[in-house]
C-alpha cells in the first residue's frame, strides 16, 4: 500500500535579511585516501543527493567512482561503504562526474578515458546498499554532462563519445521510460557542442561554451525544431551552465570564464532572447563561476573559489545575495578550484557543496521554500476536505485527505516535483459541496519521493507537499 502524506508548514521572508549572511555549516565528509586528479589537485568533482527510505544521501563524484554519503543527520556525514560504485573508469586523470536520478535509479556519466561507461545505479535499497544494474558503452562512453527531464523519461546527454564513432556527439537524446534499459531517440548535432542542458516541457535550453546559448524542441525526439539562439551578449564567455526560473520566461546563465558575471537572460520570446541584468558574488579578487540551479526564488551557485553563493530572484531581473559559505582554502587563481556542485533539493532544504579538494559540505536550509507551498494569496480558506487516490499499477494506491465545502468548477491538478517541475498534469474535476471522491492515474515512471500536489481553481491556488511511497 503507497500512501501519500499531506504537511503544512510555515515560511521565512529572505527579504528580511538585509545583508548576505554566511550560512550555517552543519556537516563535512571527506576521504584523504582519494587520489587527487593530476589536472587541478582535486579528488572530487559533481554532488547530487537523494531522498531514499527515510534518508536523505548525498552522492558524490570522485576519481575513484560514486560515493554515497547519508546526510540524513546533517552533522554527522557518513558514507555508506556498501553502497560505493567504482567508476568503470578510475585515476588521476578523472576531471568529471556527472549525476542525474529517476524512477529509483542513479545514472553517472564520466568525461575521461575509453573505457567510461553510462552506468544505471538502483538506489531503492539505501540507506544499506546499490546495484549497478547496467555498465555500458554502447550509447555513452564519455560524456561531460546530463539531464533527465522526467516528465517525458528522457535523458540529454552533452558532449558524447563513444567507441567507433568518431568526435563528439554533440547532444544525444535517449528514453528511459524503461529506466534500465535506454533507447536513442536521436544523435543530434544541428547546434554546437553541448556542454550542459536544461530541459522542461520538452524544451532545452543548451549551453553551447565559447558558441553561446541555443533552444531546441524536443517534443518530436526524432525531428527537433529550432527556436533561438544567442550566439552574442553581453559579458560573453565560456556558456557553461543554467537554469530555467519558475515562471518560464528569465533562464540564469553562469560563463565560465574569469572575473565575467552571472547572467539573467529573457527567454519569453525564443526570437528575441537577451541577457537583462548580469550580477556576480560581490568579489574583488580573481572570481569565476561554475554551476547553478534554481528552487523557488533562491537561485544556488557553485563559484569555485568563492564557494556557495545564494541569491534572491524573488525579482527575476534584480537578484539580491543573501546567503554564501566560502568552501574554499585555496588562494584565488586563474585555474579551477573549490566549490564544483551544489545541491538545494533534499526534504530537509539543507544543502550540498562539493569542493574539489575538500570534499562535502552540508549547510542548513535558509529557506522552506515558498512556492512549494501555498501559490496565491487569495486562495479560500475553506479549499479542504475531500479524497484524492491515485493508483500505481498493480494494486497499490496512495490517498490524499482535503477538505472543501464549496462547489469548485473547472478545479485543476497538477503534480509537480522539488524544482517546481510539473512530472504529471491531471483531467480538471467540478468538485462538489462536501466530501468528493476522485480517482487520477499516476504516471508508473513517477518514483518514490517527494513532491507537490498543485490544486486551482479560479477561486485560487494551493500547492500541498505530499509523499508517495512512504
Amino acid at each position: 500500500m503507497k500512501k501519500l502524506i499531506l504537511f503544512f508548514f510555515s515560511f521565512i521572508s529572505l527579504n528580511a535579511f538585509a545583508q548576505p549572511q554566511e550560512a550555517n555549516l552543519l556537516g563535512t565528509w571527506n576521504d584523504p585516501d582519494i587520489p587527487a586528479a593530476s589536472f587541478y589537485d582535486h579528488p572530487y568533482n559533481e554532488v547530487w543527493g537523494l531522498a531514499v527510505n527515510d534518508n536523505e544521501i548525498a552522492i558524490m563524484g570522485s576519481t575513484l567512482g560514486t560515493h554515497f554519503i547519508n546526510v540524513t543527520d546533517p552533522n554527522n556525514p557518513v558514507e555508506i561503504t556498501d553502497a560505493f560504485v567504482a567508476g568503470a573508469a578510475q585515476g588521476t586523470n578523472i576531471i568529471h562526474r556527472d549525476f542525474h536520478d529517476f524512477g529509483g535509479y542513479l545514472y553517472a556519466v564520466c568525461d575521461e578515458s575509453s573505457s567510461s561507461t553510462l552506468q544505471i545505479i538502483d538506489i531503492s535499497d539505501l540507506p544499506n546498499s546499490t546495484n549497478v544494474v547496467y555498465d555500458s558503452n554502447e550509447f555513452i562512453g564519455r560524456s561531460h554532462n546530463i539531464f533527465i527531464d522526467s516528465a517525458a523519461a528522457r535523458i540529454y546527454a552533452c558532449g558524447v563519445r563513444r567507441p567507433g564513432v568518431s568526435g563528439f556527439i554533440n547532444l544525444q537524446v535517449i528514453d528511459i521510460s524503461d529506466p534500465v534499459n535506454p533507447i536513442v531517440l536521436n544523435e543530434y548535432n544541428s547546434i554546437p557542442y553541448v556542454h550542459d542542458i536544461y530541459v522542461e516541457n520538452n524544451i532545452a535550453y543548451a549551453n553551447c561554451g565559447n558558441n553561446g546559448f541555443f533552444t531546441v524542441d524536443f517534443t518530436d525526439a526524432t525531428s527537433p525544431n529550432i527556436l533561438g539562439s544567442m550566439t552574442t551578449y553581453e559579458q560573453q564567455g565560456y556558456n557553461h551552465s543554467g537554469w530555467l526560473d519558475r515562471d518560464g520566461e528569465h533562464y540564469y546563465m553562469a560563463d565560465e570564464t574569469w572575473n565575467t558575471d552571472l547572467k539573467v537572460v529573457d527567454v519569453s520570446d525564443f526570437d528575441d532572447m537577451s541577457v537583462t541584468t548580469t550580477f556576480n558574488a560581490e568579489q574583488t579578487l580573481t572570481t569565476i563561476p561554475h554551476n547553478l540551479i534554481v528552487r523557488c526564488d533562491l537561485l544556488y551557485v557553485s563559484y569555485y573559489y568563492d564557494g556557495v553563493q545564494i541569491f534572491d530572484i524573488s525579482d527575476p531581473t534584480a537578484p539580491v545575495r543573501t546567503h554564501f559559505y566560502d568552501t574554499s582554502t585555496r588562494p584565488n587563481t586563474n585555474s579551477y578550484e573549490g566549490a564544483w556542485g551544489v545541491y538545494p533539493f533534499l526534504p530537509s532544504g539543507n544543502i550540498l557543496v562539493s569542493d574539489m579538494q575538500n570534499g562535502l559540505f552540508v549547510l542548513e536550509a535558509i529557506s522552506e521554500h515558498i512556492c512549494e507551498g501555498p501559490v496565491s494569496t487569495n486562495t479560500p480558506t475553506n479549499f479542504y476536505n475531500n479524497i484524492i487516490t491515485f493508483p500505481q499499477p498493480a494494486s497499490d494506491f496512495i490517498q490524499i485527505e482535503l477538505q472543501i465545502t464549496t462547489n469548485q468548477d473547472d478545479t485543476n491538478f497538477e503534480l509537480i516535483d522539488l524544482t517546481g517541475k510539473s512530472v504529471q498534469v491531471f483531467a480538471s474535476q467540478n468538485l462538489m459541496e462536501g466530501k468528493n471522491e476522485i480517482t487520477f492515474d499516476l504516471n508508473s515512471s513517477i518514483a518514490n519521493g517527494i513532491y507537490f500536489l498543485r490544486i486551482s481553481s479560479e477561486q485560487g491556488s494551493q500547492s500541498h507537499k505530499v509523499v508517495i511511497g512512504k
